[in-house]
């Protein structure tokens, strides 16, 4: 089996080891710059952008594989599986049009609330045209968050009372996204503690896979600016310690009907990973957004724990056979815990050179945005390694992970409360005081 990933980062890294598990597979990869981890797992692969579609299209011409998995939502966007479906080449992923579930957010508030799908928070889009009546909606709200519609790196929501305090502020950030986006959406800020349902859809079966909780604060206690997700973990009841079974079913109930619903819209069956951002709140479980992929660092904390083949569930995404597929994960806790350049996100080292040592039992790494240089593995701008651990609770899956980052050294800073029970009490009494 034949198997073209495009990606460069630790979720490429976590997909490419996962798909390996076959024994049967040979990979090969199409990535920005040299990931020691997925080089060190490709029979072949090839170094560039993801716009550049006529070098994609020469080296998947070139390996004739039986599939491609897309990682990443940059080359979604871009297109690539449209130019994979002209090659006859099946993908692991959407086309741009279904992509829009995750580089459109208005695309997806209208599409819920065209097709009745609950989960919605009370919102409106506005564009340079309408722009003046945001001022009332905003005034409307008790409280309110910024969206822009278009792809950000996660980095682009404000949250009123985090990322700024006043409604003329809101206002203000209304006008400056509208100078880079076509539109921009405000949205009624939900109370609540957020987790990632990360689910497989062949466009009509949709499957979940354990729920996660992500970090996007640079900083301890969730302070400092928003990042591509600092760390996350997940349990070993595949519950998370403030969710209850019912809001998991919520959860998958939305993302099915969703499924459903933009195939009515377009015509096209959605055949990959959707990623349902929700939050759960004293009204139920909402919808933040969605992501047209794995999430990064969620990728890391599912993929390992999965027991079946994955080859055999990519082929039945594909082959929309996946209702004959029963996905086991095994029961253990996970924690990814993520070392960054000092100055992330906002002015990150890089060419810094990174020095690893030896990894903890039980530890693994997963490389993001480094480069292998002949004298060794340097830091680019963004996200260096992933220190992943897993255990039978959450409490040693953690300890393992902050080992794993003492193993390393370099110019870079990681999280240290992420999966530590401090921290995820502070979630679960909140979620309590919601729930009162």
């Amino acid at each position: 089996m034949k198997i073209l990933l495009i990606g460069n980062g630790a979720r490429e890294h976590v997909i490419a080891e996962t798909l390996k598990k076959n024994k049967e597979t040979t990979l090969f990869s199409y990535i920005k710059s040299k990931n020691p981890g997925i080089v060190s797992l490709s029979n072949d692969f090839e170094v560039g952008n993801y716009n550049e579609l006529e070098k994609i299209k020469n080296f998947a011409q070139k390996i004739k594989p039986d599939f491609a998995f897309v990682g990443p939502e940059e080359p979604l966007n871009k297109g690539v599986v449209d130019l994979l479906n002209k090659l006859k080449i099946d993908a692991v992923g959407p086309t741009k049009n279904l992509a829009r579930l995750e580089t459109s957010k208005s695309f997806t508030r209208n599409l819920l609330e065209k097709y009745r799908i609950e989960g919605n928070p009370k919102f409106k889009i506005f564009n340079k045209n309408n722009v003046n009546d945001a001022k009332k909606f905003i005034d409307d709200l008790e409280q309110c968050v910024i969206k822009p519609d278009g792809l950000t790196g996660g980095k682009g929501v404000q949250v009123q009372g985090d990322h700024f305090k006043t409604k003329k502020e809101a206002l203000d950030y209304c006008n400056e996204v509208l100078q880079a986006h076509p539109s921009v959406i405000v949205e009624e800020k939900l109370e609540g503690e957020e987790f990632s349902l990360q689910c497989l859809t062949d466009g009509k079966t949709v499957i979940a896979t354990p729920p996660v909780q992500d970090h996007k604060r640079a900083f301890v206690d969730d302070k400092g600016p928003n990042t591509g997700g600092m760390g996350s973990y997940s349990c070993e009841d595949h519950l998370l310690p403030f969710l209850t079974k019912k809001n998991i079913e919520e959860g998958l109930k939305i993302t099915q009907k969703v499924a459903d619903a933009i195939y009515r819209e377009t015509g096209e069956f959605y055949r990959g990973v959707m990623y349902a951002g929700l939050i759960a709140t004293k009204n139920g479980v909402k919808l933040l957004e969605y992501n047209a992929r794995f999430g990064d660092p969620e990728a890391m904390n599912v993929l390992p724990l999965m027991e079946t083949d994955f080859v055999d569930v990519s082929n039945a995404i594909i082959s929309q056979q996946l209702h004959k597929i029963k996905i086991k994960f095994q029961n253990k806790a996970t924690v990814c815990k993520y070392l960054v350049p000092d100055g992330y996100p906002d002015n990150p080292l890089k060419n810094e050179k990174i020095e690893i040592g030896k990894i903890p039992q039980n530890a693994k790494l997963y490389y993001a945005s480094v480069e292998q240089r002949e004298d060794g593995l340097y830091t680019t701008t963004s996200r260096a390694i992933a220190c992943f651990g897993i255990a039978d609770n959450l409490e040693k899956a953690e300890r393992i992970a902050e080992e794993a980052t003492s193993s390393i050294k370099g110019r870079l800073f990681h999280r240290e409360d992420i999966g530590t029970k401090k921290l995820v009490e502070k979630r679960v009494m909140h979620m309590k005081e919601i729930l009162r």
